[in-house]
């Protein structure tokens, strides 16, 4: 069947440059991260152009060289991830492009929460400890928050021993500032 009427990438349009992990930035928003998530888009990046991406290309152009591409998987499911990590290289490439690379350990104003701080906090149940970094670093499982979330914008500018108001998904929650760090 003639290639115009298959549509092999219905996933592209879906998902634009970045995939699913792509997280969309406010109009007008710099793109905050720290020195060491910066530096890990970075490796990631370089890693996929030098080493993963030619060796795929190698995989590909033996798998073209076999005769029917028709019927062939190694070259179809190589095509499609070609595709895939392609469209992750230029997510890579406009994030760290637009990145503003912020060092914690540069914060002047220690006694307040700001970009990078290590914030632990008391609900008055248990304390937890949360780290205000980037978009594209944020694991809130590993205690990693996005300086745009509700946490983290309620923190901003908060001293230690205040307390916080935010609307979370279960409602309004209050919160002490036990200690801030900058690492």
């Amino acid at each position: 069947m003639n290639k115009a009427f298959v549509r092999e990438t219905d996933d592209e349009e879906e998902d634009g440059d970045g995939g699913p992990e792509a997280a969309p930035l406010p109009a007008g928003t710099r793109n905050y991260m720290t020195v060491r998530g910066h530096r890990a888009l970075l490796d990631e990046l370089a890693r996929l152009v030098k080493t993963e991406r030619p060796e795929l290309v190698k995989v590909v152009a033996w798998a073209a060289s076999n005769g029917d591409r028709s019927e062939n998987g190694d070259y179809i499911y190589g095509k499609k991830r070609l595709r895939e990590m392609d469209r992750r290289i230029r997510y890579l490439t406009k994030r760290t492009e637009s990145a503003v690379a912020v060092d914690p350990r540069d914060q002047a104003n220690v006694d307040q929460v700001f970009f990078g701080a290590t914030v632990t906090i008391d609900d008055g149940d248990a304390e937890a400890t949360y780290q205000i970094v980037g978009v594209d670093e944020a694991n809130p499982g590993q205690g990693l928050i996005s300086w745009l979330s509700p946490l983290a914008r309620a923190l901003l500018k908060a001293r230690e021993g205040d307390l916080v108001r935010f609307q979370s998904p279960a409602g309004w929650r209050e919160l002490e500032v036990v200690e801030i760090i900058y690492r």
